[in-house]
């Protein structure tokens, strides 16, 4: 099993950045992959961004280039870099890890408003 905790969330103008940290209890080298994801009320969970074993990254369109996700092995974490924040990604952010099960962080709150 792994235990994610996710951080760095709150609230900033549109046009900022936030740098979301997902930690793992154990090692990460070991996951299939390992993504981030957000959620709205009322709407289903959707991928922001995932990163393979091999370093391969991926994002939704949305993202639009305004996002790059990191691995740290050393430190067992995934981050998150967000610029260029809109409204739109208002959301909980949360932390994905599969290996074979599939387990989920508790999720951070990411809002972007004037």
């Amino acid at each position: 099993q792994v235990q994610l905790v996710e951080s760095g969330g709150g609230l900033v103008q549109p046009g900022g950045s936030l740098r979301l940290s997902c930690a793992a209890s154990r090692s990460i080298l070991s996951t299939d992959f390992m993504g981030w994801y957000r959620q709205v009320p009322g709407r289903e969970r959707e991928l922001v961004a995932v990163i393979t074993r091999g370093g391969g990254t991926g994002y939704a369109d949305f993202v639009e280039g305004r996002f790059t996700i990191s691995r740290h092995s050393v430190e067992n974490k995934v981050d998150l870099q967000m610029n260029n924040l809109k409204p739109e990604d208002t959301a909980v952010y949360y932390c994905r890890a599969e290996l074979g099960t599939t387990y989920w962080g508790q999720g951070t709150q990411v809002t972007v408003s004037s």
